[in-house]
């Protein structure tokens, strides 16, 4: 079944997973990565540690999260991404699923601003972040 609507993006593989803002209303999804606080949905989600504005403190464990979402998706799961506003740490992350799906680390941020959002991946450390990522 092709997932769409609101804040769905396509990867390169064609495989489809949604980014979007924690407690705003959505289809439910088989699987979520919760990026810092905020509210869980109430389908089964993993958490990882990501403050606002910044980058995840624990580059394997989101990277992990990352990689096993990129997996479920790809196994026919319709996964999302989320944080509480949606934009900087959700656009990074669906960044970072890009990179894992074949995207350049050097174009990743124009991909997820073409695809997702144009305020995606707000701070510079979050776009240096996203450069040290390699398939």
């Amino acid at each position: 079944m092709s997932w769409t609507g609101p804040g769905v993006v396509t990867l390169p593989s064609g495989v489809r997973v949604r980014g979007r803002r924690l407690g705003t209303p959505g289809s439910p999804a088989d699987r979520a990565v919760v990026l810092g606080r905020g509210p869980l949905p109430p389908w089964p989600a993993r958490r990882v540690r990501w403050p606002d504005f910044w980058v995840p403190p624990d580059r394997d464990d989101v990277l992990a999260a990352l990689t096993e979402a990129l997996e479920q998706a790809r196994a026919g799961d319709q996964v999302e991404v989320a944080c509480r506003g949606g934009v900087g740490r959700t656009g990074t992350a669906l960044a970072a699923l890009a990179v894992l799906d074949g995207v350049p680390a050097a174009d990743a941020l124009r991909w997820v601003r073409r695809e997702y959002a144009p305020r995606a991946v707000e701070t510079p450390w979050q776009r240096r972040w996203l450069r040290t990522l390699h398939r």
